[in-house]
């Protein structure tokens, strides 16, 4: 197994990135797409970035909201004809409550497109499960409770929802299938002494990785910092203690709460990242990132609700160039580190690429 997590995938797809600029004509299908189908919940996370009032993420959410079933078979057809190579199902609410996502990844199924989902684990079984066991690349379960009792404090669930999850999960891996099973840990000063024990169980059950990250509790860096200050230094040792006696090829530990806690400012005016990670909401609007989701004043890139993504997509190269970082994305960012790797690339003086 090679690296998950290394920020350097991109440039696997050199072409691609040489099309980003403005001053480039060319538009190229975006390599990822993030779909989220509803905005339909089964869990109340206390800490959701979309049902809190104090993050920018989701504040124009309508959580009534999905995608039709046709609409959705579209923006599949028209992402197999654009050579995206893969898709990511993500809240909003939870991908596993949209009602035809069965009938979609068989589609996918049949396609080269890769998929992959994020899920709170609840409704991990069936026909669904088999599909993605057998056909995706990924599953990641979000996780945050140590027992049914914490589990049901953090997320509003029945008195039991924390072991049918794991039941869930160990019946997946059961399946067999060449799905890769991982676990998000959202750590906050509830359960900062009880990621070890998690982390325990998990390993025990067969999952593939553990990723351990922040609660975000503000959009401002320096709140979120404050907030994480208590605890910073315990989940540091926690994590080296997860790894040195956990951490295997069959079992991997990717620390993202360190590298997640940091200054949200933004230093870059254009943001490549819009044009290799597209997101589409339950509400049928483009918008320029995960962190920028439901954002209509800041985060629109374009309605696709009467018109095909892929004439969309390819339509009018400056709807990318529509948010400045430096001015528009104070707040969390997962592609920060990334952008500032490619616009780095680009940057470099032409006539002193060869003094490597």
């Amino acid at each position: 197994m090679g690296l998950l997590y290394t920020r350097m995938k991109i440039f696997h797809f050199k072409e691609k990135i040489d099309s980003l600029p403005a001053s480039v004509d060319k538009i190229l299908a975006p390599v990822h797409i993030r779909i989220k189908p509803t905005n339909t919940c089964n869990h109340n996370c206390w800490y959701c970035a979309y049902r809190t009032d104090n993050l920018q993420l989701g504040k124009d959410m309508v959580v009534k909201d999905r995608i039709p079933r046709e609409k959705m078979l579209e923006i599949i057809d028209d992402i197999d004809e654009m050579g995206v190579k893969s898709i990511t199902f993500s809240g909003g609410g939870e991908p596993f409550c949209y009602p035809y996502l069965l009938d979609v990844v068989r589609k996918l199924s049949r396609t080269q497109v890769k998929f992959a989902s994020l899920t709170n684990g609840s409704l991990l079984n069936g026909e669904l499960a088999e599909v993605f066991a057998h056909n995706g690349t990924w599953l990641r379960v979000s996780m945050d409770g140590w027992d049914d009792e914490s589990y049901s404090a953090y997320r509003g669930t029945k008195d039991k929802g924390f072991t049918e999850v794991m039941e869930n999960m160990e019946d997946f891996k059961k399946l067999n299938g060449k799905c890769y099973l991982g676990v998000c840990i959202i750590v906050d000063r509830k359960n900062a002494s009880h990621i070890y024990e998690l982390a325990k169980r998990l390993k025990g059950i067969g999952i593939d990785s553990v990723k351990i990250a922040p609660c975000l509790v503000s959009n401002s860096g320096r709140e979120s910092n404050e907030y994480h200050k208590p605890i910073f230094q315990q989940v540091r040792e926690e994590i080296v203690r997860i790894t040195g006696e956990f951490g295997d090829k069959e079992f991997e530990v990717f620390d993202s709460y360190h590298s997640q806690l940091e200054t949200f400012e933004k230093e870059y005016n254009w943001c490549p990242y819009i044009q290799i990670l597209s997101v589409i909401g339950a509400d049928l609007n483009v918008y320029s990132c995960q962190d920028k989701a439901y954002n209509i004043k800041e985060g629109l890139i374009g309605s696709i609700k009467n018109m095909r993504f892929k004439d969309f997509w390819f339509s009018d190269k400056n709807k990318f160039f529509k948010v400045d970082p430096s001015i528009h994305c104070a707040h969390h960012c997962v592609a920060d580190a990334k952008n500032k790797i490619v616009l780095e690339y680009l940057n470099a003086d032409r006539e002193h690429l060869a003094f490597v």
